[in-house]
């Protein structure tokens, strides 16, 4: 993500003649600034006026550069926490989040909800601790809506989290009332903005079904989520649902149907050029095809 700032820094510094170490010294470390520079990390809004002080350039320069590429400073931290969300980097995550928990900025209640919600996230992967994990993500929940009544989307997003932790968790019979729950406030949703969530919870439930043993149930979800992907032209969890299908058809015993959706699924990779993924997957249908 190229926020210009990297840039900006670089060029005043060289043009103010001021080494590393001088521009650095007092408001963060070289090795920081040098970061900064080649836009590999993100200073903080108050880091960014302590430079620009020092560097004699007004402070709004750099954002009305950054305004350009219309990206704001709440906006590109949200970018990056989801950046590091599919990469499973959760103390990436942990760390933005401590940096910004006092950021005035960040002290509207849906930017306030969005940091207490990965904050909750991270508790549970980092700490593992699931029952401060839930706690904090019932929290961020209250933030906009106490009473946890007819939640919003992100509210939804935030519950099928805690489903989440607890299907990790291997309670799966805790985690089934909790993806029904977010599946009921997201049918009563008059638009949904973002199908991954619906999606999400879909695929949610079918997993759980499985782990349940309940095959037939898992493969309800499964159809509804490929029907979901199909009609809002999504390949989020398309091939996902396909090797669910596969595996649930195969402990069924229709060994036809299941090898069926577990070659379609590879096929889907295949597209997809998901190579790394591909492979985990080729060594799963293997598994599942000694059983057909």
């Amino acid at each position: 993500m190229n926020y210009l700032i990297g840039d900006i820094l670089k060029s005043f510094r060289e043009y103010k003649k001021l080494s590393i170490s001088e521009l650095s010294d007092g408001i963060c470390s070289e090795d920081e600034l040098i970061s900064f520079e080649k836009d590999k990390a993100y200073p903080r809004l108050d880091t960014v006026y302590k430079l620009a002080d020092r560097l004699n350039v007004d402070v709004s320069y750099f954002f009305n550069v950054v305004s350009e590429t219309r990206i704001n400073y709440s906006t590109a931290v949200i970018q990056l926490i989801e950046k590091y969300k599919r990469e499973r980097n959760y103390h990436a995550i942990d760390n933005i989040v401590h940096q910004e928990m006092g950021n005035p900025l960040f002290s509207p209640p849906l930017l306030a909800q969005y940091i207490k919600w990965h904050e909750g996230i991270c508790v549970f992967y980092i700490e593992k601790d699931l029952i401060k994990a839930e706690s904090i993500l019932n929290e961020a929940i209250s933030i906009t809506n106490p009473n946890r009544i007819n939640l919003t989307e992100r509210e939804t997003e935030i519950l099928n989290s805690i489903a989440i932790l607890y299907y990790e968790n291997s309670d799966f019979h805790s985690a089934l009332p909790i993806y029904l729950e977010a599946q009921t406030n997201l049918d009563k949703l008059p638009h949904i903005l973002n199908s991954k969530v619906k999606i999400r919870v879909l695929f949610g439930l079918s997993q759980v079904f499985t782990k349940l043993g309940d095959y037939e149930e898992s493969i309800k979800y499964c159809r509804k989520g490929i029907d979901l992907c199909i009609n809002e032209e999504s390949l989020y969890c398309f091939n996902e649902f396909h090797y669910q299908m596969g595996d649930n058809y195969i402990k069924l015993g229709e060994n036809e149907s299941g090898k069926k959706y577990l070659d379609e699924c590879l096929h889907l990779l295949k597209l997809e050029n998901k190579t790394r993924l591909l492979e985990i997957m080729e060594k799963e249908v293997e598994k599942l095809s000694i059983n057909c």
